[in-house]
């Protein structure tokens, strides 16, 4: 199965590297760079995982996070993020956000978590 994955972060050389890193392994990838785009393209790509930034102009992750759970309720979210501790992962969760990875742990954490979740979705 070909899994779709949407990345939405400001940052363009962080997409076009998740987006490589992604349609190496298969999956077909859209991209947002805020939240408010992402909610947009969501609901037009519906995607099987979001990865999303937290730090991010017009619209932040965590804002973007409750409207994108209630466009796609059983899409898991992968909160991408520089702020990643206890406190803000606690946050993140009651957003609706699934997991979060530390971009710090980029390479040791998100390929695997990302494949987890979508392993668990099988649609």
């Amino acid at each position: 199965m070909t899994y779709s994955i949407l990345l939405v972060d400001d940052n363009r050389v962080i997409r076009k590297v998740l987006r490589e890193m992604f349609e190496e392994i298969g999956c077909v990838c859209s991209e947002s760079e805020n939240g408010e785009e992402s909610v947009a393209e969501a609901e037009r790509f519906q995607p099987h995982l979001i990865v999303l930034d937290y730090s991010m102009p017009v619209m932040n992750g965590l804002e973007a996070a409750p409207l994108l759970k209630k466009i796609l309720p059983h899409t898991p979210i992968i909160m991408f993020t520089m702020f990643a501790n206890h406190a803000f992962a606690t946050e993140a969760l009651a957003a609706g956000v699934t997991a979060v990875v530390s971009k710090d742990q980029a390479a040791t954490h998100l390929l695997p978590k990302a494949e987890s979740l979508l392993k668990s979705i099988r649609t």
